[in-house]
């Protein structure tokens, strides 16, 4: 069962307050008048339920990154283990850094904890990676899953567009949610959701945490902070609603977090940062799409490895996941993906319209035929309704070989459906050229020079549009802030 963390709204708990599995496996309230008592390992049958999703896991969110990067987010992983009080905790705990280019961590239950490369990006010290960890390993040691699930809360992720077309069909307002689900897997697991009080728990172990192992306890409220400016960033960019980011998509605003998680810290907090060491360990990390799971560039998607570009519609942005690409607008919404090819397109597309809802029939009003760019294709289509409002449903699929097919899901407007028309056929055999031609953009550490400003330093990322403001908020720097010869700061580089 995966678990996503951060949710809506929560209570601040004393950063002295700790959390403590008793004999029993179940955590006690929190009291700083309870610092004792009797903690045990982690559960023989929570490691069999972890180690059992952990192999999906990452798989679906493109894999473990290896390597001096990830063996050191797995150190300061089972560092901030350790603070937990769990027996064995450093030999209990597996830390992942996942190849994902969505900001996102989470922990599975029996000592399962993972952070993506583009959340470790966006931190500026080893404190802030801590006490992201911190709170994972809080879920852990409360045991936070097992009371949810036995409260009975679980609720299943699907791909993007299958949860907001199955919301369209039952009337849940599809075409203003979709741009709120979480874009990093299209796999069937379980997730859950925790509670308030569970989240404001977790807080509080997290920042214990980094104070026992010797951190700057104040790391939980800068990370916060860095993450909430590139969430309204990246709304901008995309000029989309501010929505939560995937780490927080079950979390609070983390914005709105930031003050509580300084009265957390308590007054006059001190502690190590290591600033210069963790910037040291990142640099090289790969940011952003992997080309083995394609590249969005503008309203562009190629994807080298197989092959194959598209472009979205005027007015539509793209987000990648690992398995598949969202596209985002305001008349419509879509998602594109693969799938296994049995040669029959049209049967291809059943399929699609039949796993949109799992609580009654859906199927297609019609499937015709088509070819764009010598490619076989077929499209199906739907007239059906979202909180009284009719909708338009396409499934538009490609015999892109003889064993895999490239399908667009798109929804829009009843009568809007023709906007994704330029998009269907945009598909197209990319060259060996063009292939070799994608770019990676990596992180890179610089040392600040004399003259130097945040607007020179700027103007070598590797992006056509918002240089500056991309800079600013990956340094958690404001655009009046006087940089120092000889300090470093992060840039992102092809």
């Amino acid at each position: 069962m995966v678990h996503s963390c951060f949710r809506p709204a929560w209570l601040i708990v004393p950063a002295s307050a700790v959390i403590l599995i008793t004999s029993s496996g179940q955590a006690p309230v929190a009291s700083p008048a309870n610092p004792g008592g009797q903690v045990q390992s982690i559960s023989p049958s929570d490691k069999a339920e972890g180690a059992k999703a952990h192999p999906q896991l990452v798989r679906e969110f493109g894999g473990a990154v290896s390597g001096p990067q990830a063996s050191y987010v797995e150190g300061v992983g089972k560092t901030i283990a350790v603070q937990s009080g769990l027996g064995n905790a450093r030999s209990d705990f597996t830390v992942t850094m996942l190849n994902s280019p969505v900001n996102n961590a989470f922990a599975v239950p029996g000592g399962y904890v993972y952070v993506t490369r583009q959340l470790v990006a966006l931190m500026n010290n080893e404190a802030e990676l801590a006490g992201v960890l911190g709170h994972e390993v809080g879920h852990v040691a409360a045991r936070h899953a097992a009371k949810r699930e036995s409260a009975a809360t679980r609720n299943t992720i699907f791909g993007v567009l299958g949860t907001v077309l199955t919301g369209a069909l039952l009337g849940n307002s599809a075409l203003g949610q979709i741009g709120q689900k979480i874009f990093s897997t299209g796999s069937q697991l379980l997730t859950l959701k925790y509670s308030r009080g569970q989240e404001t728990e977790s807080d509080a172990l997290g920042v214990t945490y980094l104070r026992r192992a010797g951190y700057d306890p104040r790391a939980m409220s800068s990370v916060l902070r860095s993450l909430a400016n590139q969430n309204a960033l990246d709304a901008q960019i995309l000029g989309t609603p501010d929505r939560l980011p995937a780490w927080a998509s079950t979390h609070p605003d983390p914005a709105s977090r930031v003050s509580a998680a300084l009265a957390l810290a308590g007054q006059n907090p001190r502690g190590l940062v290591n600033r210069d060491v963790f910037l040291s360990r990142v640099n090289g990390l790969t940011y952003g799409d992997d080309p083995a799971q394609g590249i969005v560039d503008g309203r562009s998607f190629t994807h080298p490895v197989m092959g194959f570009a598209f472009q979205a519609p005027a007015g539509f942005s793209l987000l990648n996941g690992t398995r598949s690409v969202a596209i985002n607008g305001q008349s419509g919404k879509g998602q594109f993906a693969s799938a296994a090819y049995n040669g029959d397109l049209a049967a291809h597309i059943r399929t699609v319209f039949a796993g949109l809802s799992s609580q009654q029939q859906v199927a297609p009003d019609t499937i015709q035929t088509a070819t764009v760019g010598g490619i076989p294709a077929a499209y199906g289509t739907l007239r059906s309704s979202s909180d009284g409002n009719p909708v338009d449903i396409v499934v538009f699929a490609y015999a892109w070989s003889g064993k895999e097919t490239l399908y667009f899901t798109t929804i829009s407007q009843a009568g809007q459906a023709g906007e994704f028309n330029s998009m269907f056929s945009s598909l197209r055999r990319i060259t060996p050229a063009e292939a070799r031609g994608v770019r990676i953009r990596k992180l890179a550490v610089v040392s600040v020079k004399r003259g130097d400003t945040p607007a020179s330093l700027a103007a070598r990322m590797a992006y056509t549009d918002r240089q500056l403001d991309r800079f600013l908020v990956l340094n958690a720097l404001t655009a009046g802030s006087q940089l120092v010869p000889g300090s470093k700061v992060k840039l992102i580089v092809y």
